[in-house]
Parts: structure tokens; C-alpha cells; sequence
């Protein structure tokens, strides 16, 4: 390396030229012959950079301010002088004066990123990516035009015709149209998204609506001895409880349903041993919460059929793809349930998808499960974005749904939504007569509800209600697995329909009874024997609870005192405490069975399935306020529900005794 190294000094020393002193001073002499004549100019000036007055002004104020302004000083000079120039030119004087809706409190211009971020009800499409926006009435076309006529030169084209796509719909009494096919397109480039004048962004609040009545009041029997309900297999109620709860708060009290929060659990009843596809397991205990009392527990199990049994199952999945569905524990999370659900479907079965948020549309033809891979790719496509025109959905799903049925098939859809129906019947009571009216065509109806903060559990349970149907709440990914999953079979397969439920209570042993929860399922006493009137569906599996509190005559424990002007003299037959009706539809029936057993004292034996029941049925009323419960409380409910979890292979009655305990924790 060192022989490379002296070779290269001696190339370079070889190529460097001996000092030339003659050179050397003949460039010395150039120097000096140069430097005389630029000294010797006729006007002794030399020659400078800067040329004519303003240039001199401008050196010399330089200087001063440089000698006598600190970096502060300056910078407040500077300051000023900008403000001088906003007020004296035209261009600045136009920025200091807003436009004149912002001066009447209006909005003419919206950033497209707060549009994204705040508002929820129409959609512009940004280079693929969906941001929302809320329409609000139109300013006329000519008051915009003259309003923005100084902001026109900074718009695209792709931009005005954005502003031409909000068209006044004479439907919404001026509000800006909104429909999927018309949602506004802005050029990738585009700097500002021009709105309507009057369109304000509002945050969106909490406008949760829950469907439920006042505590179902203490009946006398001789006055009133006959009680009839509806059956309710949903479970939404629950769930929505356990979201409350898991996020620190006590849940709404109009939230709690305790029909639900009892038969969100599998319980093991005595299945049927005869024609019918379940019968009842009737027990008589004394009540835990009140002395004097006894509880008259009603339970049935529905048959589960073997898989291979299962008649073909035709599905259409409603979605709902609104703007308010956007949330992570929304349209994500129904995606990710819904994956879970396909994986148990037979390959046979088939399954559509119809949309809605602006408007309806399908987007999958009936495909078969064993297509997996096409139906993923569908839900894989969807995005939340527009208003909510349910009824469209609606709609669109029935037609679907009756285009795919079959002899002997099963066709269901399934609704999934937040229930924040905005366009079209939004109305419980409208959607109630709306559903009936297609319920006949033999297509059932199950609902499952989204997210928080929004939810309009009031709409589900009016579609679940009258839809032949059930509701049941997703809150998380374990959740769907159950309601999708361990519970499919129940929640897809009905073995009875319209399923009623009548007790008549014998005075002359019961003083006083009262049905626990069932609040939105009571039946006039007429309805029971009339088949036209719709109610509950059992599905393959299904458990289903009742509770009374019955007081017995002759017990400290009565709460009303004799009458006045009453005989006092009980009527009935000494012995049964009550008689127990029961009627149901067959699929595909239109003529209802009976059946019915007598109800006595002593009866049954309160296992642990019926000992847990009743530690639910007392959570709900105590998360209710708890008026029929005296001085029962949150600590008696936990030791019930501890010592009566029995077999929990799934761990539900342990995370129930969880909840009970934060609910301890959080009236307190």
C-alpha cells in the first residue's frame, strides 16, 4: 500500500511546474497598472453597487435602523406598517368585511375538513375518502351568486359544479337533496368546498331513545284477576346494561327492561315430552325480597332440532350504511359479526345484502354460503356515509326476501342499524303499521343494534315487535359470537310463533299479584284468544322466563286494604293458587293450540336455573329504582346470583355478578 502511495507523490510532483519568477513579476506590474487607473477618475468617484436616490434612501434607512431599533422594535415597526397596508388597499379592506350570511350568524363557506370531522347527514366523495355533511335550507341561487361573486375566481371547475349539486327538494321544505346518486364530487385538487349559505354544522348529541313503559303496577286479584303478555326472547336490554355499566355509569333507567335481563341466559327447563315443542316448567318459592310473598315461576324451553334437520334458510342483510354508523363500534364492528355469523351457515343457505343511507340499493345478489369469499368482499366494500332512509331499506330488503323464499325454506332479514331512521317513516308508531303490513308474507324480522350515543332502541323494538322477530344489541365482538353464533340456530329458526301467555289468578288464595317486567308486552285480556293479534316467536333452543309476585290471603305482606263497602268474600276454589294458559302458532299456521295446567302451592322445585333467574329479575328492578323490593339489596342480589351460577361454561353468569357489582359500586 505504501509503494502506492509514494508513486502518486511522485506523479504529482513530476506535474507541478517550476516558480516562474519572470512570470511572477510581470503580473505584479499588470496589479499595480490596474488599481492606478480605477484611482485616478476624473470625478473621484468610485464605483458602488447601489445606483440613483431611492436607492441611496433606502441604504441609509437600513443603516439607522440597524443602529438605532432592537429585534423587538422592529418587529413591532413591522407590524405596523402591515396593518397600514390591509387598511389602505381594496384587497385588504375585502378581508376585514365577512360576506353577508357570516354576518347574519351563517355559514357560506365550511372547511372540508370540519365537514369531515362534525357533520353527518349529506356526503362528499374527497378522492375516495367519505367526508359528511349536514344539509340545512338553500339560499336562493341568485343571493349566492351575488354573495360569492368575489370568491368564484379561486374555484376549479369540478368545484362549481359541486355548488350546483345542492338542489332544494321540495320534500324537505327546502332542505338540500339528499341522495346517494347526487352526492357532491370535489376535484383531489380542490381547495374549498362551497356549501350552502344557510348549512350550519352542528356536533351531534346524545339522542339515545329507549322503548319502555312505568313499573307494571300491584294488581288486585278479585278486581283484576287475569293477566296476559306477549313472550320476549330479546335480549338488547341486557346488553346495553353491561355497556352502560363497563363504561363507568349507571344505565338509563327507561334502558332496563328485566324480561330482558332474564332471558339474556340459557337456562336448562324440562323439554317437551309430547306434541307440542316445549311445555312449561311451573315452580312456586318463596320471594327473597319481601316476607309474606311467594314468587310463581313460569319457564320453557323450545326443542333444539339436529343441524341436519334445518330447513334451508334463505338471508337478506339490511344494512345500515348512514353517516351516523361510521363509529368504530358500528358498521366495523357488524362486519366483523357478521364474518363470524357466515362461518356457520351450511353451504346451501344463501344470503343477499341490501344497503341503505341516502337511498336503498342491493349490493349482492342471493349468493350461497359456500360462496364465502364473494359475500366478504361485499361487506368488505361497505362505508358509512349520508342520511338514513330506512324505510327504503326496508323495503327494498322485503322484496328480496320474497323473491328468494321457498316451500319450506326459512327467510329472514336481518336489520342492522343504530336505528336512527331520519328519512322516510321514522316514526315508531308509523314503522309499527308498516311491518305488520308485511310481516303475512311469512318473512321474519330480527334486529340487531349498534354503537351508543345515538341508539334508537324505541325503532328496534317497534320493527323486533311487529316484524315477527327478535332484537338483541352488539356491544362487542364476544357479544356477537353469542347472539351469531353459540345462539344461532334459536335466533334464525322459529318452532312457534305468536306465542301468549294468560294467568288467571284464584282470589280466594292470591290477594295480590304483579308480573315482573313484560312492561311492553302486555295483552288486553281479549287478545289472547284472538289469533290475528300478533306476538313473541320462539326460536330452536330458546328459553323464556316469567316471574309473579303473588300474595297470598291472610298475609302481612298485602298491601291494600279491604274496601268498604266490599262483601269481603273471596270467590273461587280453595287449593290452586292459579290457572296457566298458554297459545302459540305452529310456522305456517294461522290457527293458534292451548296449552294449559293449573297452578298449585308448593309446586315445583327452585334449582339453580330458577334461583338465578330470580337474582336477575331483582338486578333489573333494582337498576329500575327497585319500589316493590322494600329493603332488599345490591349485596343480597350479588350473594343470590353467586351462590346459583351453577354450570357457566361461557362465564355469562359470572360477568352478571361482575356488573351487579359495579352497579353497587356506582349508586353509592
Amino acid at each position: 500500500m505504501s509503494d502506492e502511495f509514494d508513486d502518486l507523490k511522485a506523479a504529482m510532483t513530476a506535474a507541478t511546474p517550476e516558480p516562474d519568477a519572470t512570470r511572477r513579476a510581470a503580473n505584479l506590474a499588470l496589479a499595480e497598472e490596474n488599481f492606478a487607473r480605477t484611482q485616478g477618475l476624473p470625478d473621484q468617484r468610485r464605483p458602488m453597487s447601489e445606483r440613483g436616490p431611492l436607492a441611496r434612501l433606502g441604504h441609509g434607512v437600513k443603516t439607522m435602523l440597524n443602529v438605532m431599533t432592537t429585534r423587538g422594535g422592529l418587529t413591532l415597526t413591522t407590524g405596523l406598517v402591515a396593518v397600514g397596508l390591509v387598511m389602505v388597499l381594496p384587497m385588504g379592506r375585502n378581508l376585514l368585511t365577512p360576506p353577508a350570511e357570516l354576518q347574519r350568524g351563517e355559514a357560506t363557506l365550511v372547511d372540508v375538513d370540519k365537514a369531515i370531522r362534525e357533520d353527518r347527514s349529506a356526503t362528499a366523495q374527497l378522492g375516495g375518502q367519505t367526508a359528511e355533511v349536514q344539509s340545512a335550507p338553500v339560499a336562493p341561487r341568485a343571493r349566492l351568486e351575488a354573495d360569492l361573486a368575489d370568491d368564484t375566481a379561486f374555484l376549479t371547475e369540478p368545484m362549481m359544479e359541486a355548488e350546483e349539486s345542492f338542489v332544494a327538494s321540495p320534500a324537505s321544505n327546502g332542505a338540500v337533496a339528499n341522495r346517494s346518486a347526487e352526492q357532491l364530487l370535489v376535484a383531489p385538487d380542490a381547495k374549498r368546498l362551497v356549501v350552502p349559505s344557510d348549512a350550519v354544522v352542528v356536533p351531534e348529541g346524545d339522542t339515545e331513545a329507549f322503548a319502555n313503559a312505568e313499573t307494571s303496577p300491584l294488581k288486585i286479584t278479585a278486581d283484576e284477576p287475569v293477566s296476559t303478555f306477549s313472550i320476549d326472547v330479546d335480549t338488547a336490554s341486557y346488553a346495553v346494561v353491561r355497556s352502560s355499566l363497563t363504561r363507568g355509569m349507571m344505565p338509563p333507567r327507561e334502558a332496563v327492561r328485566v324480561e330482558e335481563m332474564v332471558n339474556y341466559f340459557p337456562y336448562a327447563y324440562a323439554e317437551s315430552n309430547g306434541p307440542d315443542p316445549f311445555e312449561p316448567t311451573i315452580t312456586v318459592m318463596p320471594s327473597p325480597w319481601n316476607a309474606g310473598t311467594n314468587l310463581v315461576h313460569i319457564g320453557i324451553q323450545g326443542d333444539l332440532p339436529l343441524v341436519e334437520d334445518r330447513p334451508a334458510l334463505n338471508l337478506v342483510f339490511l344494512i345500515d350504511t348512514s353517516g351516523s354508523m361510521q363509529d368504530a363500534n358500528k358498521l366495523p364492528l357488524l362486519k366483523q359479526s357478521f364474518r363470524l355469523m357466515l362461518a356457520e351457515l351450511r353451504p346451501e343457505d344463501e344470503v343477499s345484502i341490501v344497503t341503505y343511507a341516502g337511498s336503498a340499493g342491493q349490493v349482492l345478489e342471493p349468493t350461497r354460503a359456500a360462496e364465502r369469499s364473494t359475500i366478504l368482499d361485499a361487506l368488505d366494500r361497505l362505508a358509512a356515509g349520508g342520511s338514513t332512509a330506512g324505510q327504503a331499506g326496508l323495503q327494498q330488503a322485503y322484496q328480496v326476501a320474497e323473491a328468494m323464499a321457498g316451500d319450506g325454506e326459512v327467510t329472514r332479514v336481518i336489520l342492522a342499524t343504530d336505528g336512527d331512521f331520519n328519512v322516510g317513516l321514522s316514526d315508531p308508531e308509523a314503522l309499527k303499521d308498516f311491518i305488520a303490513d308485511r310481516r303475512e308474507s311469512g318473512t321474519y324480522l330480527s334486529v340487531l343494534g349498534f354503537g351508543r350515543g345515538n341508539l334508537d332502541d324505541a325503532t328496534m323494538q317497534a320493527l323486533a315487535q311487529n316484524g315477527n322477530g327478535t332484537a338483541a344489541y352488539i356491544d362487542t365482538l364476544s357479544e356477537a359470537r353469542k347472539v351469531l353464533v353459540d345462539q344461532l340456530t334459536g335466533a334464525l329458526f322459529p318452532i312457534a310463533n305468536d306465542v301468549k301467555i294468560q294467568v288467571e289468578f284464584n282470589p280466594a288464595e292470591i290477594a295480590e299479584y304483579r308480573l315482573i317486567g313484560y312492561e311492553t308486552r302486555a295483552l288486553r285480556r281479549e287478545d289472547f284468544n284472538n289469533d290475528r293479534i300478533d306476538a313473541g316467536e320462539i326460536g330452536a333452543g330458546h328459553s323464556v322466563t316469567a316471574i309473579y309476585e303473588v300474595t297470598p290471603v291472610g298475609s302481612d305482606a298485602v298491601r291494600t286494604g279491604p274496601l268498604r263497602y266490599g262483601d269481603g268474600e273471596a270467590i273461587g276454589e280453595a287449593g290452586e293458587l292459579g290457572y296457566f294458559k298458554m297459545r302459540y302458532k305452529m310456522p305456517g299456521d294461522s290457527v293458534s293450540r292451548l296449552i294449559e295446567e293449573p297452578i298449585l302451592p308448593g309446586q315445583g322445585e327452585a334449582g339453580l336455573d330458577a334461583q338465578f333467574s330470580v337474582a336477575m329479575a331483582g338486578f333489573g328492578q333494582l337498576l329500575r329504582g327497585g319500589d316493590y323490593l322494600g329493603a332488599w339489596s345490591w349485596g343480597e342480589a350479588i350473594s343470590l346470583a353467586t351462590d346459583a351460577r351453577g354450570e357457566d361454561a361461557f362465564g355469562y353468569r359470572a360477568e352478571a355478578v361482575t356488573l351487579m357489582r359495579l352497579a353497587q359500586s356506582l349508586s353509592k
